[in-house]
């Protein structure tokens, strides 16, 4: 589904991707993950058009993609980003519209905020709240179902669980586990080590920009390297 070639990616004189490789078969997780300033944020960016690599190639379904994020969104790729950045102004139920604006048709829209409520329904009690007045789970929930109401076929997910005490990080790896039962592909980056790797079907770890390692979650989630690297193990 999505092939990474060698892709390098620089902040002025400063790489942050150094000619890494990446395959994402369509239906799995995918979880990248590695210490902070590894460069999996800006992987991130650089699929979404938000960033410009410096060469390397990134394509989608067998096309190469196109610059600009708009374009990306409608090809069927979404990101949540870091920090959920919630319109916080906005009622929960407009949150969820903002995100369906690329859907031709009000009818579209109104069947995806329903599909929403049903995936995680305290935001059908929440729908008439402003959501800067939820609390930091909710918010992430529902910068989550704000992707997913474009229809993507492909969401990025970066740091769902961060800031979130252990009764929500519990909630949002139900709901990314729901998300691939509905058939869309998860990439997923994520401090949570032990749980990404867990829910993955497949992972990577990027160190220094540089992919250092790469094999099924299950695989990695034992290897003696990643544990006492990111699990806090010897």
């Amino acid at each position: 589904m999505l092939e990474i070639d060698e892709l390098h990616v620089a902040y002025g004189p400063i790489l942050a991707l150094r000619g890494i490789s990446i395959e994402v078969q369509a239906g799995r997780i995918i979880s990248i993950i590695g210490s902070n300033g590894a460069g999996k944020t800006t992987l991130l960016n650089t699929i979404c058009g938000l960033v410009r690599q410096r060469s390397g190639t990134i394509r989608f379904e067998g096309r190469e993609l196109p610059r600009f994020t708009h374009q990306v969104v409608k090809l069927g790729i979404v990101q949540v980003p870091e920090g959920r950045k919630v319109f916080g102004g906005l009622t929960v139920r407009e949150n969820l519209m903002a995100g369906g604006y690329s859907l031709d048709g009000g009818v579209r829209v109104q069947q995806n905020i329903e599909k929403m409520f049903d995936l995680y329904p305290i935001l059908r009690e929440r729908q008439d709240q402003q959501a800067g007045t939820l609390s930091g789970g909710e918010q992430q929930m529902l910068a989550i179902c704000r992707g997913l109401m474009a229809q993507p076929k492909l969401i990025l997910l970066d740091e769902p669980s961060l800031g979130l005490g252990p009764i929500m990080v519990k909630g949002v790896f139900t709901l990314i586990g729901r998300i691939r039962e509905q058939g869309i592909t998860v990439v997923l980056v994520e401090q949570n080590a032990r749980k990404a790797l867990a829910l993955s079907d497949y992972a990577y770890v990027l160190e220094n920009g540089l992919v250092t390692m790469r094999g099924r979650g299950s695989d990695l989630l034992c290897d003696p390297a990643v544990k006492k690297a990111y699990l806090g193990e010897c």
